[in-house]
C-alpha cells in the first residue's frame, strides 16, 4: 500500500498539551517571541508547508479557551482539543479527531505528530518527513551525534558507546493512518506501557521505521535557555549571522485606463475605473511580488513576466503573485510577513483594506495577523494626488533555508 505526499496529503497533529515542569514555573508554549507566543510560531511555520492539509492542535483543559480562541491559529487549524495525561493519549485524541474530518479516516492517509515546542521546524523538513512516510509506512528525522558519547554509572564512565549507530529523535514524526491503528490495536493509547513517542510505539509493534536527516536547527524548548536561543533564531538575529531572515522592498505604479472595474490587492471595485497595464494593471500585488523577489534575490516581477506575448494581456495579477510564491519555495524561501502602502486619492479604500489584507494572507499563506495593509489617501501631491493613477510600496520579510 503506497501513499503520495503531494500538495494537502497530510494531516498533523500538533502536541501542545504538557506541563512545562523544567520552565521554572512558567508555560513554553505561552512564552512570547516577537510579541507571539511560542506556539504561533510552531503552528505557522507547520501550516506554511504545502503538504500539510489539517491541524488538530491538542493542549491541557486549562489553555484550551485561550488556544480556541487565539486570532494567530492558522487556517489549517480545523480543532483544538482538550488531550490526556500522556503524550500517546494525546495524540491519539487528535488521530481520532481528524478521521472525523472528511477523507480522514482512509487507511492510506498521511499523518504527522509535531511537538507544539519545536517552533523552528522547518518546511523542507516536513517534506522531507510527509516523502519518506509516503514510501515507507513511518519516518521520523534523525539527528546524528557528533559528540563522543559515555555511559556513566555511580558518577563514573564505564563504557564508550558507538557514536555511528546513535542519533536524536526529532518531530514531525510521520505514520500512515492503517499503521498506526495497528500499532494502536496492540497498544491501547489509554492502557498498557507508555511510549515517548510515536517510532518507540511502533518499534514495540515491530513496525519498521525510516530515518531522515534531522534538522539542527529544530530545537526543542525545553529549558528557560532554550526560549532565548529559540528568539534569535525566529527574529533573525543569532549570532552566527546564518541570514536565514531577508527583506525586500517592492513598489509600483499605473495611470488609470479605459473601462472598469479597478483590480486593486486582489480584489476588484465596481465604478472605478482600472489601472492602464499589460496585466489587470493591480499594482498592490506587482509592488508585493516585486517585494518578495527582492528579499529571495529573484529579480524582478517584468524580468519573470515581461509585457509581451508570452504574458497573456490581461492575465489577473493574483495569478502572477501566486507563481512567485511558488517560484521563493521552490528556492527554499517562503513569506513571513508583508506590509503594504497604497498611495491613492480616489477611490475611497478604507472599507476594502481588510478585504484585501484576507486575499493577500491567502495568496501568501499567511495569517492575515501578518499582513498589514494601509492607504494614504488624503493631502497628496503628484499624478496621484491629481486622480491620474494609483500607486504601492511594500515590505517583504522572507525566511530562507539556503
Amino acid at each position: 500500500m503506497t501513499s503520495a505526499a503531494g500538495r494537502g496529503s497530510v494531516d498533523a497533529v500538533v502536541v501542545a498539551a504538557g506541563a512545562s515542569r523544567r520552565m521554572a514555573g512558567h508555560d513554553k508554549l505561552a512564552a512570547p517571541i516577537g510579541g507571539r507566543p511560542l506556539l504561533a510560531w510552531t503552528l505557522e511555520r507547520l501550516a506554511a508547508a504545502p503538504e500539510i492539509a489539517r491541524i488538530v492542535v491538542v493542549t491541557a483543559p486549562d489553555r484550551l479557551d485561550r488556544v480556541r480562541g487565539a486570532e494567530w491559529l492558522p487556517a489549517t487549524v480545523v480543532d483544538v482539543i482538550a488531550g490526556g495525561e500522556q503524550r500517546q493519549a494525546s495524540v491519539a485524541a487528535g488521530v481520532e479527531r481528524l478521521a472525523r474530518e472528511p477523507g480522514g479516516a482512509g487507511p492510506e492517509r498521511l499523518i504527522l505528530v509535531q511537538d507544539g515546542a519545536r517552533p523552528m521546524v522547518s518546511p523542507a523538513l516536513v517534506a522531507s518527513v510527509a516523502r519518506a512516510t509516503a514510501e515507507f509506512g513511518a519516518a521520523i528525522p534523525i539527528l546524528v551525534m557528533t559528540e563522543t558519547v559515555k555511559r556513566v554509572a555511580e558518577g563514573r564512565v564505564v563504557e564508550t558507546l558507538d557514536r555511528t549507530t546513535l542519533g536524536t529523535a526529532q518531530t514531525p514524526q510521520g505514520i500512515r493512518r492503517d499503521l498506526l491503528e495497528r500499532a494502536y490495536a496492540a497498544f491501547p493509547p489509554s492502557a498498557g506501557p507508555i511510549f515517548t513517542d510515536e517510532a518507540a510505539l511502533l518499534e514495540a509493534c515491530t513496525i519498521p521505521v525510516h530515518a531522515v536527516p534531522g534538522d539542527p536547527m529544530n530545537l526543542k524548548v525545553t529549558v528557560p535557555e532554550d526560549l532565548d536561543r529559540a528568539a534569535a533564531q525566529l527574529l533573525g538575529l543569532a549570532a552566527s549571522g546564518g541570514g536565514r531572515i531577508r527583506a525586500g522592498f517592492g513598489t509600483d505604479g499605473h495611470p488609470f485606463g479605459p473601462g472598469e472595474p479597478l483590480a486593486l490587492g486582489g480584489i476588484r471595485i465596481a465604478g472605478a475605473p482600472r489601472l492602464h497595464g499589460h496585466s489587470d494593471g493591480d499594482v498592490a500585488l506587482h509592488a508585493i511580488a516585486d517585494a518578495l523577489l527582492g528579499a529571495s534575490g529573484l529579480g524582478d516581477l517584468g524580468r519573470h513576466f515581461p509585457a509581451g506575448p508570452e504574458t497573456p494581456a490581461g492575465i489577473a495579477s493574483g495569478e502572477l503573485l501566486a507563481a512567485v510564491v511558488e517560484r521563493l519555495r521552490t528556492a527554499g524561501d517562503r513569506p513571513v510577513s508583508l506590509d503594504l502602502t497604497i498611495v491613492a486619492a480616489r477611490p475611497k479604500l478604507g472599507p476594502r483594506l481588510d478585504e484585501m489584507r484576507s486575499v493577500i494572507a491567502a495568496l501568501l499563506g499567511l495569517d492575515p495577523a501578518r499582513v498589514n495593509v494601509k492607504a494614504s489617501t488624503g493631502n497628496l501631491e503628484g499624478w496621484e494626488g491629481g486622480g491620474r493613477g494609483i500607486s504601492a510600496s511594500a515590505v517583504a520579510i522572507v525566511e530562507s533555508d539556503r
